[in-house]
């Protein structure tokens, strides 16, 4: 009798007219929430790239920042239509959605709670990108890492060092940043002779030989300045001389000339400065004798 009663029951349900015209127009509906969805996801990507564009246009500098935030408003945007979308869905099958909202509500509050630190590293990240402090291929400093700036994400910056460690710093953790790629740099060269050399002399023969129109000095922007005595040392005299160069290149350049002064020191005789020790001689008749 029950099997009986329920196999009538699912023939006049399959059999019901109106039930299966509800059917067909809640799928009609679902369709079109999903077709306006992505009709909608195409139009804001395309208003954002719209965007992107025009902003490139006026100031080429923000490029950096502007792809990387386009890509970001991108996804942020895909999942708020997506959440939305969803929720209309669960409306067409009548899924109460005020008790689910509220529970969720409660989740992320706790979330939120539990993963503070999380949180400080997205929104952290988020700033970094937004407010274009570096970028991929940049050199900077956090801390006590210092190298090449290999990947930014809204948690983590990876900073790869010139020795090859690769070190992952949280962003929340980056409170300050020294970017060594944003602008030119100067290399300074600190060169010593010996006490006994004409220092008029060497600071001629330097700029002479820096100011050469053959003289070939790469990632540089400019002639070398010859700046003259910088310090007096107990052994020597130190000459400076300062050049600007291209962004992370004072290091390279530094060493190029300090091989072209020392060369130009060897060819014209000026000696560098070397140790000595001076030594006094007592007499038995109390005279004193120096010597080095």
């Amino acid at each position: 009798m029950d099997i009986t009663q329920t196999w009538d029951s699912i023939v006049n349900w399959l059999s019901s007219h109106e039930r299966w015209a509800d059917i067909g127009l809640t799928i009609v509906r679902v369709a079109a929430i999903l077709l306006i969805g992505r009709v909608v996801e195409l139009i804001v990507h395309k208003s954002i790239n719209r965007m992107m564009i025009e902003r490139e246009m006026k100031q080429a500098s923000f490029t950096r920042r502007m792809l990387t935030v386009g890509k970001l408003l991108k996804n942020v945007t895909t999942y708020l239509i997506y959440f939305v979308g969803a929720l209309l869905i669960l409306a067409e099958f009548n899924v109460n959605l005020a008790p689910l909202l509220a529970g969720a509500g409660v989740i992320s509050l706790a979330i939120g709670f539990g993963a503070q630190s999380l949180v400080k590293d997205i929104i952290t990240g988020f700033f970094i990108i937004l407010e274009d402090q570096f970028a991929v291929g940049d050199v900077i400093q956090v801390g006590q890492f210092k190298g090449t700036v290999e990947m930014i994400g809204l948690r983590t910056t990876r900073v790869k060092s010139w020795t090859g460690e690769m070190h992952i710093i949280p962003n929340g953790m980056i409170n300050e940043v020294t970017n060594f790629s944003m602008n030119n740099s100067v290399a300074v060269v600190d060169f010593a002779i010996a006490y006994e050399e004409d220092v008029d002399r060497a600071v001629d023969i330097m700029k002479k030989t820096l100011e050469s129109d053959t003289l070939v000095l790469e990632h540089t922007m400019g002639k070398p300045q010859v700046l003259g005595v910088q310090m007096l040392g107990p052994e020597q005299v130190t000459l400076r001389v300062i050049v600007e160069c291209l962004p992370t290149m004072q290091a390279v350049v530094a060493r190029a000339l300090n091989a072209i002064i020392k060369r130009a020191f060897d060819e014209h005789h000026i000696d560098l400065p070397y140790p000595r020790m001076v030594t006094y001689q007592r007499t038995e008749k109390g005279e004193v004798r120096n010597g080095t």
